[in-house]
């Protein structure tokens, strides 16, 4: 593996930052969710106008076509200017976008990775369930074969952004009597059809990004379906495996930045004996831990960029990226809070660290979203390892 970038690579770099600091957006993003949709729109149709939009994407549907290691590049750069990683592109730029590229028919692709990359759409995931979330195969959303439709009836949980979402990427039980990893479909749903109530959740942090969404006899045409009728499941391994591996790629490098930043807040935050906490020597350790685990973390994606340059989509391994930046998060956003002492107790709305505050409480869904840290262990265990189920 060379871990080393080429000259045309640096010069691509270069080209990605001075843009990247000319282009990105001043204004602060807005904490309300159709305002906030409105400006990941905007900044996504700036990217797409300018030719930064979808770098390793096919050129065919408006991407750039170019090497997944300067697709790295990119995420690298852009996770630099502060954005957040995750809004309402997100779903259809790292999930939905990669999955209809590996699976969907030309007609779909036609159909629906350009307005994806125009920043004309947003996308939500219809997976988990109340009773299908870590155990996802057991999920009961029901799909029943009438004619040229799927009529849908069921529930989905904590289907991110489905408050302002176009589209969903929704996986179904079209055969009840199969083995449950079998009778599976994965299909494109539009959000604006008759049945579907959406009902917005508010997370510890605030925030209503988050919903459930019920499905009363919901029509899908069958040419929505992605792979075939009864074969979801292998579509969706390909979804979690985008999710697990190259779509953490900009948070894993805002996690160094977010080290780097916690370092200089503990020089300049007193302890009680009125020396600066870097002094402290335990609080010191565990910022120097964190910042070898952080560099250990970017060579495994660089590792994995590396062995996906010859394969179509990430391996099994991408669980163990996911599983790493999680659970290390949690432990920087932990850390975060023993530097801020008794401020990281203060109201959000009182607190000149509302910003780390924010961090701590929404860690907590790290080890949670895309597949629990006890799933990514089985998933390492089995499918790495080669262990016995």
């Amino acid at each position: 593996m060379e871990l080393q970038f080429t000259k045309a690579e640096q010069e691509f770099r270069d080209e990605v930052r001075t843009w990247l600091s000319e282009h990105v957006p001043r204004e602060r993003r807005p904490r309300d969710l159709r305002a906030a949709r409105d400006f990941d729109l905007a900044w996504q149709r700036t990217q797409y106008d300018a030719g930064w939009a979808g770098i390793a994407w096919p050129v065919e549907y408006g991407g750039r076509g170019l090497s997944l290691t300067q697709q790295l590049i990119w995420f690298e750069e852009y996770a630099r200017t502060g954005l957040v990683s995750i809004d309402s592109r997100f779903v259809g730029l790292a999930h939905a976008g990669p999955t209809l590229i590996a699976r969907a028919t030309p007609e779909q692709q036609a159909q629906h990775l350009p307005p994806i990359l125009r920043g004309d759409v947003v996308w939500c995931q219809g997976f988990s369930e109340p009773e299908a979330g870590s155990d996802l195969a057991s999920l009961r959303t029901r799909a029943i074969v009438d004619g040229d439709d799927l009529v849908v009836t069921g529930q989905k949980v904590w289907t991110s952004f489905a408050p302002i979402a176009d589209w969903q990427e929704l996986l179904v039980r079209t055969d009840p009597d199969a083995p449950k990893h079998k009778g599976i479909t994965w299909v494109i749903c539009d959000m604006r059809s008759p049945g579907i109530e959406v009902r917005p959740l508010r997370t510890i942090p605030g925030s209503a990004e988050f919903a459930e969404v019920f499905y009363d006899e919901v029509r899908i045409p069958t040419a929505n379906v992605v792979g075939a009728v009864n074969d979801g499941w292998r579509v969706a391994m390909s979804t979690l495996s985008f999710e697990r591996g190259t779509a953490f790629t900009i948070d894993q490098v805002q996690l160094a930045m977010t080290v780097d930043r916690l370092i200089e807040l503990a020089r300049q935050r007193k302890g009680f004996d009125g020396r600066p906490l870097i002094a402290d020597e335990a609080i010191a350790g565990e910022l120097a831990l964190a910042r070898a685990e952080v560099s250990a973390l970017r060579a495994m994606t660089y590792a994995g960029v590396s062995r996906n340059l010859t394969s179509a989509e990430p391996g099994p391994e991408g669980s163990m990226f996911k599983l790493f930046w999680s659970e290390l998060a949690q432990r920087v956003d932990r850390l975060a809070m023993d530097v801020l002492g008794a401020g990281g107790l203060r109201r959000r709305d009182e607190s000149p660290d509302a910003e780390w505050i924010e961090r701590y409480l929404s860690s907590y869904a790290n080890s949670i979203g895309g597949g629990t840290s006890e799933i990514q262990r089985n998933i390492i265990a089995e499918r790495v390892l080669g262990l016995p189920r």
